[in-house]
């Protein structure tokens, strides 16, 4: 009984990540959430779109090697978009925070959140045998 256990809920998870994610084409997309995207990143390249649940997904680039996530309601509505940031892009009190709070640690991966107007950071830390994620205000707060 074990056995046929496992499979089957192997297949019912992907299954499930199927369906509440589905790669769309942009003509799928319904115009007011295209003129919301237009209008707040004009330069965007490398357009991928995704339906996640009622919300709209969408990955794409912005010059060379500056890659964005956002998110919209079916209103059109931009709840929230990430880019990925350098080290030296870091706001100079969350460099200090980790300098301070987490000696012996490089920062392998950094990404710019913005929500409500409110930027936040989400750090990928790491040493030689630890990895840690974690998220800062731009004052450095961990929160």
């Amino acid at each position: 009984m074990k056995t046929k256990t496992i499979p089957l809920l192997a297949v019912l998870l992907l299954s499930t990540c199927m369906i509440s994610a589905q790669d769309i084409s942009m003509h799928k997309v319904p115009s007011v959430i295209l003129n919301t995207f237009k209008k707040e990143f004009p330069k965007a390249n490398d357009i991928e779109w995704e339906l996640q649940g009622d919300r709209y997904n969408v990955e794409f680039e912005i010059g060379w090697d500056n890659d964005y996530e956002a998110w919209f309601t079916n209103t059109g509505k931009l709840i929230r978009y990430t880019l990925e940031i350098s080290q030296r892009d870091l706001p100079i009190d969350v460099l200090n925070a980790i300098k301070n709070q987490y000696p012996g640690y490089h920062i392998d991966d950094a990404e710019k959140i913005i929500e409500n107007d409110i930027d936040t950071y989400s750090v990928e830390l790491e040493n030689r045998t630890e990895e840690l994620n974690l998220m800062f205000t731009k004052n450095g707060k961990l929160i």
